[in-house]
């Protein structure tokens, strides 16, 4: 009797888990119906499939009066009659998604590319129609980020869940795994002690009061080639110092993604064979500290971009083993770098150890002086040096401008005097000094606008790293100067290139077409504030919606966006906010601003905090 009723027993709880099992896969299937496409289907056109089961609307309807389709004039009927319910989650492995630096999307589309020249390592953009349209999931365990300025020194290991170079860097202090924890103790591949004593030995070989890298004030702008982790940035920030730490997604992966989550500016890029998206004259300094670049490649074209780069009598500090090794390899290396240096009228400023200093002319007279076919030449006339949005880089040197050269010098302001004063480069574009004044003016206003909107929602600490997607003279992140943060400044690559008065400024950022992925990793940004891009990107016939998803790629979770534009626009925008886990803050209309477009509206908006269910269970 007793195994009989086990046996029946056993056939009961058989009977149950089949139940189980067939009432789990039914639900799987009206899941996956009800969700639509997957996740990595492809392309603008992934919105326009989904129909009524994501907009609004009973299902089978047509939207306003016909099938749906995409619409770029906003407030024309299609998506902008309907309140879309849902977009597809990206599968968890693309929590770090950066579409343009896809080495997955070179290796499908068999890309032929120059390894040699780091071509796979620059953009590589997938056209509308390959483009993931879904949400990217933050990782397993993600944590809201630690708060500058302890993120300097420590970040959730979570969050990048990436310790292989804790491992490789051991012995160097890049960073080290402490528990939920990764810490950085300021140490990289030459400064194994700390980035602040070689910074203040950089200082001391130069002679700088103080050992003070700024200099009075006068180096305020540097550029960090193979920044690693970003420490050598971290420690000059404390100087009044901004540094653009710059690295490639190459073999050290995620090492851009470590500094943007500490905190500390930095961008995803490569010397390779497009000019960097910075203007000309922008750096005091240019730093290189055992970045693995073949300067001597191509005639020097890597030097001379460089070159480009740094203003008159700006300074390249290399630190590796060509500068003081004695093995017949890398004194040959020195030999021939020296020579080209020479040629190229740099002078050594100082020399000590294993870091040599060189310096850029003031001025033309030393590339007048060098004899007739002296290579590398001089760039010709035509040749645009601020012309940087996908423009080959060229072998050749950027003289002076008259004015640069009469002057010897940038002639600008020591920081932070030159936050505020009319920079010389404003002719470039007919601005004169009252428009420049009154531009910081207004900015200001509406800088102080948005924070008594985001009132209550925000702490002296809660936001760090801030974009200003269309900075025009860089007002925007000057009112922000009193405020613990700083902003990557974007500028349209079909517009007026002001990023130079921005530079010229003490700020730093990049070029851009919001057409396109930003070179980023998602969750890297804290604010993201759009003036009037959406309205560009309807004029130029691309995706809303491609860029509201890019938005949110790069937005870290709780962050905030800040958008002035078209009624029609902010209309729309209201439409995707509960599809992207985002709410309204607060909104202010034109008769607050005078200096604004009478249709023009301010929508501030906060990311909510989501997961994916395999994130959650991850987590436990």
């Amino acid at each position: 009797m007793t195994r009989g009723r086990a046996d029946g027993g056993h056939k009961k709880r058989l009977v149950t888990s089949l139940l189980i099992l067939v009432i789990c896969v039914c639900f799987l299937y009206v899941y996956s119906r009800n969700r639509g496409p997957s996740a990595l289907e492809y392309g603008s056109k992934s919105l326009r499939k989904l129909g009524s089961s994501y907009w609004g609307g009973d299902e089978g309807t047509d939207i306003g009066g016909k099938q749906y389709e995409s619409s770029n004039k906003f407030g024309e009927g299609g998506e902008n009659d309907a309140i879309l319910k849902s977009i597809p989650v990206c599968d968890d492995h693309h929590s770090e998604l950066i579409p343009c630096l896809d080495r997955h999307f070179i290796y499908k589309t068999k890309l032929k590319l120059d390894l040699s020249l780091m071509e796979h390592y620059e953009r590589h953009c997938p056209p509308p129609e390959r483009r993931y349209n879904c949400l990217i999931p933050p990782p397993a365990g993600y944590k809201v980020p630690i708060k500058w300025p302890k993120s300097r020194d420590e970040v959730w290991k979570a969050n990048i869940p990436h310790t292989h170079l804790a491992t490789e860097k051991s012995d160097q202090n890049w960073m080290v795994v402490k528990g939920e924890k990764i810490a950085f103790p300021g140490g990289g591949t030459h400064f194994h002690y700390g980035a602040d004593k070689y910074i203040a030995s950089i200082a001391n070989m130069l002679n700088f009061p103080n050992n003070n890298l700024n200099n009075g004030g006068r180096i305020r702008t540097v550029l960090d080639v193979g920044c690693g982790v970003a420490s050598f940035g971290a420690y000059l920030l404390s100087s009044d110092i901004i540094a653009m730490s710059l690295a490639p997604n190459d073999v050290h992966q995620n090492q851009i993604q470590f500094a943007l989550e500490r905190g500390i500016p930095a961008y995803l890029g490569v010397l390779g064979t497009k000019r960097l998206p910075y203007p000309s004259r922008s750096f005091e300094l240019a730093h290189c500290s055992r970045c693995r670049i073949d300067w001597l490649q191509r005639n020097g074209i890597l030097l001379l971009e460089l070159d480009r780069l740094l203003r008159p009598g700006g300074y390249f500090a290399y630190s590796s083993p060509e500068a003081y090794a004695q093995d017949e390899e890398d004194l040959r290396i020195w030999r021939e770098m020296s020579a080209l240096v020479e040629r190229m009228c740099w002078k050594i400023a100082a020399r000590r150890n294993q870091t040599v200093i060189w310096v850029k002319p003031l001025t033309n007279d030393c590339y007048m002086k060098r004899d007739s076919g002296t290579q590398p030449p001089l760039c010709r006339s035509d040749d645009d040096p601020d012309a940087v949005w996908g423009t080959p880089m060229e072998a050749c040197i950027t003289p002076y401008s008259d004015q640069n050269h009469q002057t010897r010098g940038s002639g600008l302001a020591p920081w932070p005097a030159r936050l505020t004063a009319p920079p010389p480069r404003l002719a470039d574009f007919g601005y004169t000094s009252d428009m420049f004044e009154r531009d910081t003016e207004v900015w200001q206003q509406r800088v102080d606008n948005y924070w008594n909107i985001l009132g209550a929602k925000i702490n002296p600490d809660t936001l760090r790293n801030l974009m200003d997607m269309k900075a025009s003279m860089g007002s925007f992140a000057a009112a922000l100067k009193d405020k613990n943060v700083w902003v990557m400044n974007v500028v349209a690559e079909d517009g007026p290139n002001t990023l130079k008065i921005i530079y010229d400024r003490g700020l730093i950022g990049t070029i851009h077409n919001w057409c396109e992925a930003f070179s980023t990793y998602p969750r890297t940004y804290d604010l993201l504030h759009a003036w009037t891009v959406f309205s560009d990107i309807e004029r130029n016939g691309c995706s809303a919606e491609d860029l509201l998803i890019e938005m949110d790629r790069i937005l870290r979770p709780t962050g905030f966006v800040i958008i002035r534009d078209k009624r029609a626009v902010v209309e729309f925008i209201k439409k995707h906010l509960t599809a992207l886990h985002w709410e309204a803050v607060g909104t202010a209309d034109s008769e607050e601003d005078p200096d604004q477009d009478e249709d023009n509206i301010v929508l501030i908006i906060q990311k909510k905090m989501w997961r994916t269910s395999h994130s959650l269970r991850e987590s436990l």
